[in-house]
């Protein structure tokens, strides 16, 4: 699993390090060079001739280190500065004078890109908070247009490490690969970052492990104990999941998401539907069960069985008359409820409705959805990232959860799920875990039925939502291109043989 951490942590946990002898900041940078170039002849074993482009603080310190450190190994190395040696911050500039006792130091205008094989960027890390200035983008892009592969030491310069968004409006050069150090940066898996970042390689400098309750946490694999059945439960001790279905020619959505609950291990799933869609649904379903709603009314009178423990409402539901009253008779009841789709704008245009939400609830909207329920922070992510720390989809997340009141999963490829309590989590599908074919209809039905699942079986809100979003892409990653919707929960039964063995 493990977390990322900010700019501003990663600085706190150098410094505190620092200031209890533990380390020094020499013996960091030190470290920092041995795994970035660990990183690179890892994967260029014979990297040619190698430019080192450095900059004014300590990345370009960590820059010299590992230009010493290649040329010790043979390689050759030619290194350009953006500023000066002298007023260099000191360890850096203890790591340039050692640079120059085995080679020149020019500055970064003169760098060639036809005199290089592979270039590393050490201009500028995360504690960028203004654009790239010109002669640094200048250099970059002189490289990209060569072809040069560009090896970015803790994160590619220009762009923000707290939201992978680039810092303004001129773009960047990708990287081949990044290497990072300690923990990953939230920019290295948020909007830009995995585009631009290339590869990702995470090396330790010697830190010990953060404190996680504050951190925005990486979701990995669930814990085996949280899929299995107890082997003595019956069907009704693994919770029952009610969908609600839209109406005629509407019911596709809802019965993805009822048999990705079924799928995911609930023990009954029941398809409330309007009794005009009865029969549709009827001729498409044989494990979930069936059952007419045709009113709030009906609703109300089906969860006075509270062995119905979970909801999912909104895939396909409708937005026509009454269609409201449905979601008003499933917050009063108070039961774990996720809402997705339909539901969603019913309460992005109803402040009654939002004003019922809880926190049992998880919302799961995409970016358009978000935009109609939070629709200041939304105007805060499309605004120009001018300086940084730029507002990112964690913070956006975050502060929607805290002003609802309920679990929020952000979807996309870099997913972003918080509680009203602050706690974060953030599933990327990115690098080795990226799963383009999500990218088809009906795979968020499948997500919201897939959360509604694990809430009936006893997760936790906000455990069950990561978990969810592990699943259902670890599914469509491992069946790969052709993926539709239908495909998605047919898969979770693998995924369950390989984590529970």
């Amino acid at each position: 699993m493990g977390e990322v951490l900010t700019a501003a942590q990663m600085r706190s946990a150098e410094t505190a390090a620092i200031a209890r002898g533990d380390t020094t900041g020499l013996a960091l940078m030190e470290r920092a060079g041995e795994g970035v170039v660990a990183a690179i002849l890892a994967r260029w074993p014979a990297p040619g001739r190698v430019a080192v482009l450095c900059g004014p603080g300590n990345n370009g310190g960590d820059g010299f280190v590992i230009a010493r450190l290649l040329r010790d190994r043979g390689v050759r190395v030619d290194v350009f500065l953006s500023g000066e040696v002298g007023r260099l911050p000191p360890d850096a500039a203890a790591n340039a004078r050692l640079w120059v006792e085995r080679g020149p130091v020019r500055p970064v205008a003169e760098a060639d890109p036809e005199a290089a094989s592979l270039v590393v960027d050490a201009l500028f890390g995360t504690g960028l908070t203004r654009p790239l200035g010109a002669p640094e983008r200048a250099a970059l892009a002189a490289f990209g247009r060569a072809g040069v592969p560009i090896v970015a030491v803790d994160i590619p310069s220009g762009l923000c490490a707290d939201s992978g968004r680039v810092l303004g409006n001129g773009a960047m050069v990708p990287a081949a690969l990044t290497v990072t150090f300690h923990r990953a940066k939230p920019g290295h898996y948020l909007a830009d970052g995995p585009r631009l970042c290339g590869g990702l390689t995470v090396v330790g400098i010697g830190l010990p492990d953060p404190d996680p309750s504050d951190l925005t946490r990486l979701v990995g694999a669930p814990a085996p104990a949280l899929l299995t059945k107890d082997q003595a439960a019956h069907k009704y001790g693994h919770g029952h999941v009610l969908v609600l279905s839209g109406g005629p020619g509407r019911t596709g959505a809802a019965r993805l998401a009822a048999r990705a609950a079924l799928r995911v291990g609930a023990g009954l799933v029941t398809l409330g539907v309007p009794p005009a869609a009865q029969s549709e649904a009827a001729a498409q379903l044989t494990a979930v069960m069936l059952c007419r709603v045709p009113d709030a009314g009906a609703l109300e009178d089906l969860l006075q069985d509270a062995r119905m423990n979970a909801l999912c409402l909104g895939p396909a539901l409708g937005l026509g008359a009454g269609q409201g009253d449905l979601v008003r008779a499933a917050l009063a009841a108070r039961r774990r409820t996720v809402l997705d789709a339909d539901a969603l704008s019913l309460i992005a245009g109803d402040p009654d409705l939002a004003d019922m939400l809880h926190g049992n609830c998880v919302l799961t909207p995409h970016a358009g959805e978000f935009a109609r329920l939070f629709p200041d922070l939304a105007e805060r992510l499309a605004a120009p990232a001018d300086r940084g720390p730029a507002f990112s989809r964690i913070d956006a997340v975050r502060a929607a959860a805290a002003r609802c009141g309920a679990v929020v999963l952000l979807k996309g490829p870099d997913t972003v799920i918080a509680d009203p309590g602050g706690g974060t989590a953030l599933h990327a599908a990115v690098y080795d875990r990226a799963a383009p074919w999500l990218a088809t209809a009906g795979s968020g039905d499948v997500l919201a039925g897939t959360v509604a699942g694990l809430l009936a079986r006893g997760l936790d809100v906000a455990e069950a939502a990561g978990t969810a979003t592990w699943l259902h892409a670890e599914a469509a990653r491992r069946f790969g291109p052709g993926l539709i919707a239908e495909d998605i929960a047919e898969g979770y039964p693998g995924v369950f043989r390989d984590l529970c063995v």
